[in-house]
């Protein structure tokens, strides 16, 4: 019987967790801080396709884990737990600009080949985009898919966690550290958890990673930012909005029962402060406000703020510790974490029970973002 621990409980912390579950001859424990989660924080948009970053990886990674996500409801469904927490979207891509819409949906039509979730593509018209936002400025252009989706990370963790439970395994809300690591074990407690050992373990605390590892003489490369999103509670039919991604960092998130988020700010110079401040969401807010004239006057019910994981090259990283094969790491997600996430804890989980993988982890090697210091 091989225990397992699982430090995080996020998004991958989460998934792996229930993957680890399923197996009989595992049994699982996952640490869950909590606190400033970027997973519990985040805007839930699952939609990579329209990005322009050149980093093949990093795409590769997000198109799989968007269609990964088919796969993962099917699982939990079959163990009796059919998830509210993600929903397909249909999605708008604004532009200010003709031209860049047009540049885009070539993008989009690329990549449509390799992307099956991707049935509809195309630019609608002003009259389409002002049935559903009557005051919008018609000069704007959108492109429309039915690709995109959206999720409450909080609520599907939860849900995740919940049917790790029902498999047997044990979460405890703990800030825990690593006491010690031999070639074969780990030693894991916490301010609440006696000393336990465990024949492996999955390190998923994302920006805490380093403070994980540094005091067993690691270096690691990931650095904090600050994302603040706020909640605005309204009595609109949200089902009838698309998920609407502005022409900047803005974007206008439709959830359940008449909630909207719009955010996300990125903040690289607040480390892990975690106190409101509404300013980095002016910009964004002014935004909102006008697809939305009629709430204008109206302030956010909530501001959720956590805090993602980056590194140097924004490349995310996922697997062993070159020196100790029996744990393995995952952290650099940045705001693509909750697409990427579930696949990258499913291939963790499976390290661990089987040994197969679906995706190449040469090509987001541990190595190059933690080291042993000198």
């Amino acid at each position: 019987m091989k225990n397992i621990a699982v430090i995080g409980g996020g998004i991958v912390g989460s998934t792996a967790a229930y993957y680890l579950s399923k197996d009989p001859n595992i049994n699982v424990t996952l640490f869950d801080y909590q606190k400033g989660q970027a997973t519990k924080a985040a805007a839930g948009i699952i939609c990579p396709w329209f990005s322009k970053r050149r980093n093949k990886p990093w795409y590769r990674l997000s198109n799989q884990g968007a269609h990964f996500y088919l796969d993962l409801l099917q699982d939990m469904a079959a163990d009796g737990l059919q998830t509210k927490a993600y929903q397909k979207k249909t999605t708008w891509i604004v532009k200010k600009k003709e031209k860049l819409a047009h540049d885009l949906l070539k993008i989009g039509h690329k990549r449509q080949e390799n992307a099956p979730l991707i049935q509809q593509l195309e630019i609608i018209s002003t009259e389409q985009i002002q049935s559903v936002f009557p005051n919008l400025n018609p000069d704007f252009h959108v492109i429309e898919t039915d690709a995109g989706a959206i999720i409450d990370g909080e609520q599907f963790c939860h849900d995740l966690q919940q049917l790790a439970v029902n498999n047997g395994a044990q979460i405890i809300e703990d800030q825990v550290a690593i006491r010690h690591l031999s070639a074969n074990s780990i030693q894991i407690s916490g301010h609440h958890t006696e000393r336990q050992d465990f024949s492996g373990a999955i390190l998923a605390t994302g920006a805490w990673l380093a403070e994980l590892l540094e005091p067993l003489d690691y270096h690691v490369d990931v650095r904090p930012q600050k994302g603040q999103l706020a909640v605005y509670q309204t009595t609109y039919p949200t089902d009838q909005l698309p998920l609407t991604m502005l022409d900047r960092e803005g974007d206008i998130i439709p959830h359940q029962q008449g909630q909207i988020f719009v955010g996300a700010s990125h903040e690289d110079d607040k480390g892990f402060d975690l106190t409101e401040d509404m300013s980095p969401l002016t910009e964004l807010i002014d935004e909102f406000d006008r697809f939305f004239p009629t709430m204008a006057d109206i302030k956010p019910d909530q501001i959720k703020i956590g805090t993602r994981a980056y590194t140097s090259d924004y490349t995310p990283f996922f697997g062993h510790l070159s020196d100790a094969p029996h744990i393995t790491v995952a952290s650099g997600l940045g705001s693509s974490g909750l697409t990427s996430g579930p696949l990258i804890g499913y291939e963790l989980a499976h390290s661990y029970i089987d040994g197969q993988t679906t995706i190449n982890w040469d090509d987001y090697p541990v190595e190059n973002y933690i080291s042993k210091k000198r």
